[in-house]
Order: structure tokens, then C-alpha cells, then sequence
């Protein structure tokens, strides 16, 4: 988790021309995520493996303060009740470690199969599931054909090239000039249920 003096430190940032370059790099992801999905015909409704069942550790200081800031829309009750679920998922994925069995818990903040920060989301959230490719200095070409529901719910057709490396490399690049102004060095991976109860 982000150590307290971190705190202090985001206080002083003034995240508007961050925020302002992270929504531009948002609508590129989803307007490529769309061209995709509408190649396919592919969406996620009667997904019985949700990938909001997943655990997903999130990375950049740049995401947390995101989500933060889509937190600070919730009016209190909504604010209450979604840390209250934060703490129980937190729980409940401690306990799946300390006795290694699977974690599937739903993310504190879907509420009846819709996202409470759907604008917020962060980047995995939005690039789940669509085959895919990435371009890595040490491993070359990376390609995944996409989640299970993907692979069970389309007919096979002809590759629709969704390279993920821009994206990558655009919140890369954003999370590096937060940092330099921020000074804020200590590592980031938590997941939505940790976010919130750090907030």
C-alpha cells in the first residue's frame, strides 16, 4: 500500500493536466477496444466468469489517484457502504492466501453487474478479454487470444489486430512525470478492495 507520507505528497500535485492527458489516452483505449469488440460481435453480457470476479493488482500511482478522484463523485452513503464491501473482499482474499485456495470475489465497487466508477475504471478493466497483442523489448511479440467467455461465445474469424503497446507505453510515460513531480518512489500494487480502504 502507499505509505502515509505518500499521502502528503499527493495533496501537492495538481492531477488536472494529468487527468486531462489520462481521459485522451482512455477514449483512444476504448474507441480501439470498440472497433474490436464490433469485429467480433463480441460483448460480455451472461458472462458467468465475470472478470470482475478477478484479482487484478493495479500498478500506477497515476490509476490510484484516478480511482480516487472518481471515489470523490460517490456521495457518502455510496462511499460507506463500498469500503465496507472493500474490507470483507480484503478479508476474504487474505484468508484465500494463507490457505491457497482460489479468491473469486466480485469488486467492491459492481454493484448488480454494473461498475459504480465505470468512467474511472482503469486500464485492465478497460482491455480485458479481446485478443490482443504487445510488443516487449526482452520477449518480443506477446499475443493472447483473448478471455475464456471470448473464445466460447465468438466464431472463429480472421484476426483483428489490437495491439495494446501504445497504450502501455502512453500511461508508462504519464506515470514517469507524475513521479518526478510527485518524488513519490514507493511501489504501487494493489488491488480495487485495497484502493478503497486506503482512501
Amino acid at each position: 500500500m502507499l505509505m502515509q507520507i505518500d499521502k502528503v505528497c499527493l495533496k501537492k500535485i495538481d492531477f488536472l493536466p494529468f487527468q486531462l492527458r489520462l481521459d485522451e489516452l482512455f477514449i483512444l483505449m476504448d474507441k480501439k477496444y470498440k472497433g474490436a469488440a464490433d469485429y467480433y460481435v463480441f460483448n460480455c453480457k451472461g458472462c458467468k466468469d465475470n472478470c470482475c470476479l478477478t484479482r487484478f493488482y493495479h500498478h500506477t500511482l497515476l490509476e490510484y489517484i484516478y480511482i480516487q478522484k472518481g471515489f470523490d463523485t460517490l456521495d457518502k452513503e455510496q462511499q460507506i457502504e463500498a469500503k465496507k464491501r472493500a474490507d470483507a473482499s480484503v478479508g476474504l482474499m487474505f484468508e484465500a492466501e494463507k490457505n491457497n485456495t482460489p479468491f473469486r470475489v466480485m469488486c467492491p465497487l459492481n454493484i448488480d453487474g454494473m461498475c459504480m466508477l465505470y468512467d474511472y475504471r482503469p486500464m485492465i478493466c478497460r482491455l480485458h478479454g479481446i485478443p490482443h497483442e504487445l510488443y516487449t523489448y526482452h520477449k518480443g511479440i506477446i499475443k493472447s487470444p483473448g478471455c475464456d467467455t471470448f473464445i466460447k461465445k465468438t466464431k472463429v474469424k480472421g484476426y483483428y489486430k489490437f495491439d495494446r503497446t501504445p497504450f502501455y507505453t502512453g500511461l508508462a510515460e504519464l506515470e514517469k512525470d507524475i513521479r518526478v513531480l510527485s518524488g513519490i518512489k514507493s511501489r504501487v500494487k494493489m488491488t480495487i478492495a485495497q484502493m478503497l480502504r486506503n482512501f
